[in-house]
């Protein structure tokens, strides 16, 4: 068969382009289903997290045949931010079997971004992109993160791509103990004259206005950081509004001023999939999480206080794991927090770099 990286167009094809995922995992006893919803509109220009971005999606065809799949972004607001000329390779995917298609289609997404004037790629954080487990492979991850095979290392690094940075994933058991400590928690944060205020409270403008502000603020120095349109943050909003996500999630304020945010959801488990006999074990049952603190605000207690009431909610719920989400291996002081909420360490995840002018 003749192997041939085409640009895939139209909506049946880039839906068939979307739903690819679910035939790499589909051999997977407990997966995450593709996520139609979301994708699907960014590859079709019908997204708000389409704006200020050129997004071309490839794949690899062999005999007619679906082999894997990338997409290239050039991200402006990316760029301007960090002014660096990076760009994008996401939602890699590749069946097994496939180095030469899984290649090919890699080498094509990061010509297409060199043409447009990128000195790098990067791949494993992104446009609604996570980076790339390496381990914990049979485990059910929250939602957003990746459950990639292992195999996408390999390919990843023949492609020319280096490690960039390392993360890694905390999960909580849910304990007596650990309620005891988060309700101390948020109760001395509004002793201190803080209001830890749940998201449903706030009107919708505000909302959508300080969370953005605050989510961009507090994010501006993190690795592999584009800042949010606040039609993205109302976007995401409404789409986890059904969840309860405006429970769980709070900011913080000290007098009329947003000084912290923590969004905290719980997963949707009617989107995985699982093989006969295989259900979803408790610890499975997590959710995702972002959080920060503006800088004049740190060290008060206020990290601990947000991420506390989510997981008071979440437990209220049944929850008996909660997940603390993932952190960058260097940052100390969201990983001090997370294991002084009760997390520990559960999976170990990669973004990947490829220098496009070696």
């Amino acid at each position: 068969m003749t192997l041939r990286v085409e640009v895939p167009r139209g909506h049946e094809a880039l839906e068939q382009f979307v739903r690819f995922h679910d035939r790499v995992y589909a051999a997977r006893e407990a997966r995450w289903l593709a996520p139609v919803e979301l994708q699907l509109p960014i590859l079709a220009g019908d997204s708000p997290f389409t704006a200020r971005r050129e997004i071309r999606p490839f794949w690899a065809v062999d005999g007619g045949d679906v082999v894997a799949r990338a997409v290239a972004v050039v991200d402006e607001r990316y760029q301007r931010h960090w002014n660096e000329r990076l760009g994008h390779v996401v939602w890699f995917e590749a069946l097994p079997g496939g180095a030469t298609a899984a290649r090919s289609v890699l080498d094509e997404a990061c010509a297409w971004l060199a043409g447009q004037g990128a000195v790098a790629a990067r791949a494993g954080m992104g446009l609604v992109e996570f980076p790339f487990a390496m381990d914990a492979y049979t485990t059910l991850p929250p939602s957003l993160l990746r459950q990639n095979p292992e195999h996408y290392h390999i390919a990843l690094k023949q492609a020319g791509f280096e490690v960039e940075q390392g993360w890694v994933d905390y999960k909580i058991r849910v304990t007596p103990e650990l309620i005891e400590r988060w309700e101390r928690a948020l109760a001395g944060a509004r002793r201190s004259g803080y209001a830890i205020v749940p998201a449903r409270d706030i009107a919708r403008p505000q909302l959508v206005r300080d969370l953005t502000a605050t989510w961009n603020e507090t994010f501006k120095a993190h690795f592999g950081w584009a800042p949010f349109s606040e039609d993205e943050i109302d976007l995401f909003l409404a789409a986890f509004d059904a969840l309860g996500v405006l429970d769980t999630s709070v900011i913080a304020y000290e007098g009329p001023d947003p000084v912290g945010m923590c969004v905290v959801g719980a997963d949707d488990t009617g989107h995985a999939a699982f093989a006969p006999g295989r259900s979803l074990d408790d610890s499975e049952r997590l959710n995702f999480l972002a959080i920060g603190v503006r800088e004049r605000a740190r060290g008060r207690g206020i990290n601990y206080a947000m991420a506390a009431h989510g997981f008071l909610e979440l437990a209220r719920r049944g929850h008996t794991h909660v997940s603390y989400t993932l952190v960058l291996d260097d940052n100390w002081p969201s990983r001090r927090t997370g294991e002084g909420l009760g997390a520990q360490v559960c999976a170990n995840y990669l973004t990947y770099r490829r220098n496009l002018r070696r």
